[in-house]
């Protein structure tokens, strides 16, 4: 599905590196997570994947069913079935959410050489999503995430996910700003987009997150490496000891 090599990275003006040379692969159908103390690259990891303005590779490869992404623009990543679930989902006032999606996902359907999806399929569709998700059928005749809650900006990218069905799926600290309940929705959200054909990478400071989103594998990023894989034990062992590595020979 995707397989990152010796990646490096940096802010576009300047020279101080913040990923050196991580390595990371991903099969279909797996989830990951990335956890990771403040400064250590995990949301610059999410925006070098997404290509987001103001980031510089400066060596490494990022393949994605053999392609290399790095060479592509960001509407290009998108099309090819890359997704980026924000940590602070931007508010967009005057563009309605249901325009939105259907723009957005007609757009991927063009550039993969598909007819577009009607006004009347489109509306069958995100309806029905929503249903899955209990996302609330009134946030979707408001504009982008404009005044909804931090919850509420979360569940609305869960749906975006849903409706544009990619093949690699980003989520950037989702669970910041999330009370007990939304975390909950937005994990439910999550694992039911879990299967074949799907690969899901979460960003988290946090182990709390997935106790409710059981990854299959662990990694420890730290100084933009990553420093230690597992599995689901890691996360709850970085819970208790923070990020100091494991005792010699307990690794």
């Amino acid at each position: 599905m995707i397989k990152i090599t010796n990646l490096h990275a940096c802010l576009e003006d300047e020279n101080t590196p913040i990923l050196n040379g991580l390595d990371l692969q991903m099969e279909d159908g797996e989830i990951h997570a990335i956890m990771g103390p403040n400064g250590s690259g995990k949301s610059t990891l999410s925006y070098v994947l997404a290509g987001r303005d103001g980031y510089k590779v400066t060596d490494g490869k990022v393949e994605m069913d053999g392609n290399d992404i790095l060479e592509m623009e960001p509407e290009e990543r998108s099309a090819a079935g890359l997704f980026l679930a924000f940590q602070y989902p931007v508010e967009i006032p005057g563009v309605g959410n249901m325009t939105f999606m259907r723009t957005a996902l007609n757009s991927q359907r063009k550039a993969r050489g598909l007819p577009e999806v009607s006004a009347a399929d489109f509306l069958r569709l995100v309806r029905s999503k929503a249903r899955q998700l209990h996302v609330d059928p009134g946030m979707l005749k408001r504009p982008v995430n404009y005044g909804f809650s931090g919850g509420e900006k979360k569940r609305n990218e869960i749906l975006q996910m849903a409706v544009f069905e990619p093949k690699m799926c980003i989520l950037d600290e989702t669970d910041s700003g999330l009370d007990i309940d939304a975390l909950r929705q937005v994990a439910a959200g999550v694992n039911s987009l879990r299967g074949p054909g799907r690969a899901i990478l979460v960003i988290t400071h946090y182990q709390r997150l997935l106790n409710y989103i059981e990854p299959d594998v662990v990694h420890i990023l730290v100084n933009g490496r990553i420093v230690e894989t597992g599995g689901p034990e890691l996360a709850m062992r970085v819970e208790e000891t923070g990020y100091k590595p494991a005792p010699a020979g307990n690794a």
